[in-house]
């Protein structure tokens, strides 16, 4: 049994959600819940199918995405997993349809990170084990950085 850390190539300004599901049916769903939750965002969406023909499917608004989110899909190659890349919309804005989403056993990411998603692979295929979103902490949040953070949430909308 081999694990590997397979970065992922995120396009600029974009986020990345990296999940599991169990269907065919996922890649529609998911499209359809971006576009309805956000319908401005662009996105590209790929899922590997893990059996039958296994193909990766792909959906999405824009060609680029698309093709990052195959490209990346293809790279770790493993079955069930789906990518999701966004550009204008945060990955908060689509995390709780995505997660009640009847296909979708679990969700292992989402960042606009450095990402590296850890796959093991044997004879009989590859799989995820988990990913390493960004870098480690580089010590503990002091008043200033507490204020800061605080101060960027309501910045974006996000905090009152």
């Amino acid at each position: 049994m081999n694990i590997t850390a397979v970065p992922l190539v995120i396009p600029a300004d974009a986020n990345v959600i990296v999940g599991q599901s169990h269907f065919i049916k996922t890649v529609e769903d998911i499209a359809e819940i971006v576009v309805t939750t956000v319908p401005g965002a662009k996105f590209g969406l790929a899922f590997c199918e893990a059996s039958g023909p296994c193909l990766i499917r792909t959906e999405g608004n824009d060609d680029a995405l698309v093709a990052a989110a195959a490209s990346n899909a293809q790279a770790v190659g493993a079955g069930h997993v789906f990518v999701l890349l966004l550009v204008g919309a945060y990955p908060i804005n689509v995390l709780p349809a995505i997660k009640a989403c009847q296909e979708v056993a679990h969700v292992f990411c989402a960042t606009a990170n450095p990402l590296q998603v850890l796959v093991v692979e044997n004879a009989q295929g590859r799989g995820v084990v988990g990913v390493i979103d960004g870098s480690a902490p580089k010590g503990l949040e002091d008043a200033p950085a507490r204020s800061a953070r605080r101060e960027f949430l309501r910045r974006i909308g996000y905090k009152r």
